[in-house]
């Protein structure tokens, strides 16, 4: 069995792949742009909210207090006359985005020690590279894709969008597949 701790080169290798081919993907191919949208009157729905001063976090509206009240008379014609939203709130002012790429690059790396343990757990001594790349690939896959599906499932998300990041995941596994199968080390 080779140690998960003889793995930390395709361990990092493979995330370091995966954050330039995401940094590809949503800067200069772009296929995400358009996977929000815009509300009307969009200065209209912001200074409506703005007297409110929610801080940031995850909101629903309507939001019933349990599940008896969303069977009400009242509760129920609140959501008939909506609108119903899931909404999350950022903190206000530019986004800076160090400490989600650097979140977004140790998230990479932990899908790298997931996608090694499987592997080693499943594979022989001296494994071939299209044994390695399929194992880690696969893990791979589930971790970049699968849990994002319960978004368009139960929060409503485009599936079109679910669709796109399932490609993504389909990248981010064949690089990491592959940086594995390259760098698997000879028993």
């Amino acid at each position: 069995m080779v140690p998960i701790l003889s793995l930390w080169l395709p361990i990092l290798v493979a995330a370091v792949l995966v954050f330039v081919a995401s940094s590809v993907i949503h800067m200069v191919i772009n296929y995400h742009a358009g996977d929000f949208l815009k509300v009307p009157d969009e200065d209209g729905v912001m200074d409506a909210l703005r007297p409110f001063d929610l801080p940031p976090g995850e909101y629903v509206f309507p939001k019933a207090d349990s599940m008896k009240q969303m069977g009400e008379p009242d509760f129920v014609a609140k959501m008939d006359r909506g609108p119903m939203a899931f909404m999350t709130v950022l903190p206000n002012g530019t986004p800076k985005m160090g400490g989600q790429l650097m979140q977004w690059f140790v998230y990479s790396l932990i899908v790298g020690v997931f996608a090694a343990y499987i592997a080693t757990r499943a594979l022989g001594p001296n494994p071939e590279y299209l044994e390695v790349f399929r194992f880690t690939g696969a893990t791979a896959f589930m971790c970049y894709t699968v849990a994002g599906w319960q978004a368009s499932i139960w929060y409503k998300r485009a599936w079109s969008t679910t669709l796109k990041n399932t490609f993504d995941g389909v990248v981010y596994a064949l690089l990491t597949a592959g940086a594995f199968g390259w760098l698997w080390p000879a028993g």
